[in-house]
This record gives structure tokens, C-alpha cells and sequence, in this order.
């Protein structure tokens, strides 16, 4: 099995990538030095988590070669003018000390503001500026994605969303697939201490069947699905271990279990895309 996804534009991506959220100051800087060097190629990052420039730091340190890396970023709900993305991404750009990145989302849509179009456009205007290689966007539902294709005729290549057991997120799946878009996962572990889906009895089970680690267990099952996580952790071992996971299969009986298990309300903040606003 490939360890890497092709989006729809050409662009490899690894099938496992590295979050970022509050890895800031040193702290921060070594966690993302360590998962560089422990093998992950994909960092994920934002405006809003105010650690772009830890991201650079990290950059710097290691000795993987800049090309051999994918970096990420977000534009902010308060920057989706178009004058003020463009200004923001290359704001971005500057932090991190980088010509270009390789992914560029937009964070949220939010619909009450309705400037997510604009913002888009932005988008497109920056890759062919060659700020950005490959556009596209975080926690859209299919309605706010239909609205770009019909108004820009361009669909974005990644879709990032709360994807977890507790919330599958089927039907944004399903429909990110039929558009050729790569759904990856934010929180793919379900933020560990605050809703404990680590500790949940199948995942245990499965666990204990597998002679696997639950975080194993949980990611296996959402790069079997077509998904791409991007866990985080500060400790090595722990990176190393997120990252051991193309070596064994869940049987489809295993992960008709661990999809059983989605909850119509499971999302971990009450964050719901259609009314939730970023800022």
C-alpha cells in the first residue's frame, strides 16, 4: 500500500501528516523539529494558531531538504476580502521564511460573514501567483464547496474536517470523494483527554487483537477509509508510533466496528460549519 495520497492537481501528499495546534515557542519548535526527523513530510499549520514561526524555526533546524516537505497553512474568518488574503498569505509567507506554500486552506467558511467566494478567489489569484501550490479548504460542507464550483468553477484538492469515531463524517466523506477532494482529518484522536475515544471499549479491544497502541488502531482506520490524519503529539516515541501504522490491516468487519461507533452529535467543540464563525 502507497504511503502517499495524489491529489487531484498532481501534487503527493503523505497519507499521514503533523498538526500543529498550540505547538508554539520552544516547546513547539522541538516537537516539530522531532517529527521531521522521526520521518513525517506533511506540517499543517494556521494564521490563527500564532506559530508560523515556530514552524520556520523547525525548518531551519532540520536537515530534510525544503522540496521534501509539504507546509501548510490558513486563512483566517477576518482576512477573506480578497486584498486582505492575499496580503495575509504572503504575511504567512514571510513568518515562516518560505517562497511558497505548498498547501493553503481556507480555515472556515463562515457563512453569516459570506465572504468565503471572495476569499477563494483569493486563493486561486495566489497560486497563480505562485504563492501557494495547491488550494483548498477546512470544515466546508458540500453546500458551501457546490458554491465555489458553480461561482469559480475550481474545487479545491483537500477538504480538512473533525474527523474522529465518535464522527465519521460519512456523508462530507462520500461527497469529498466524488469530487476528486482529499478529506483530511483534524483531531483524528478525538483531542485524547476530552471526549477519552482512546479509552472507548472497541477501540481498546481492537487494540489488544491487533497488538496495536488505540491511536494506531484509530488512524489505520481513517487511512483505510481514504482519509489523511494529522495527529499530534510532543513526545518521539509517540510520533514514531502514529506514524507505524501501513504494516496491518483492519479486517472490514473491524471497521464496520469503529464506524458504528459515530454519533450524530459527536463533534468535540459544538463547532458546526454551517453557522460556527472563525475569526
Amino acid at each position: 500500500m502507497s504511503e502517499n495520497y495524489q491529489l487531484r492537481d498532481g501534487l503527493e501528499v503523505p497519507k499521514v501528516g503533523f498538526g500543529s495546534y498550540k505547538l508554539v515557542g520552544a516547546k513547539g519548535v522541538n516537537a516539530l523539529t522531532s517529527a521531521l526527523n522521526v520521518g513525517y513530510r506533511l506540517i499543517d499549520t494556521a494564521f490563527n494558531y500564532q506559530n508560523e514561526g515556530t514552524v520556520a524555526e523547525a525548518l531551519r533546524r532540520t536537515k530534510i531538504p525544503r522540496e521534501d516537505i509539504i507546509v501548510s497553512s490558513k486563512l483566517p474568518g477576518k482576512h477573506h476580502r480578497y486584498d486582505e488574503a492575499i496580503q495575509t498569505i504572503e504575511e504567512s509567507l514571510y513568518r515562516t521564511g518560505l517562497d511558497y506554500f505548498d498547501l493553503y486552506l481556507i480555515h472556515w467558511p463562515n457563512p453569516q460573514t459570506n465572504l468565503y467566494v471572495e476569499a477563494w478567489q483569493a486563493l486561486i489569484a495566489a497560486q497563480k501567483f505562485g504563492l501557494v501550490r495547491s488550494i483548498g479548504v477546512s470544515n466546508f460542507l458540500p453546500e458551501h464547496i457546490d458554491r465555489l464550483q458553480k461561482e469559480t468553477g475550481v474545487l479545491p484538492v483537500i477538504n480538512q474536517i473533525e474527523l474522529h469515531p465518535y464522527f465519521n463524517q460519512k456523508t462530507q466523506r462520500d461527497y469529498d470523494q466524488q469530487h476528486t477532494i482529499l478529506t483530511q482529518a483534524w483531531s483524528p484522536l478525538g483531542r485524547a483527554s476530552s471526549n477519552n475515544v482512546m479509552n472507548d471499549p472497541v477501540i481498546r479491544a481492537l487494540a489488544k487483537k491487533y497488538h496495536r497502541e488505540a491511536g494506531q488502531i484509530i488512524l489505520r482506520w481513517q487511512t483505510q477509509l481514504g482519509v489523511m490524519p494529522i495527529p499530534k503529539s510532543t513526545h518521539a516515541f509517540r510520533q514514531k508510533e502514529n506514524l507505524a501504522i501501513f504494516d496491518f490491516t483492519l479486517t472490514d468487519e473491524d471497521m464496520a466496528k469503529i464506524n458504528a461507533m459515530s454519533r450524530p452529535d459527536g463533534r468535540i467543540k459544538n463547532q458546526d460549519p454551517a453557522v460556527y464563525e472563525e475569526f
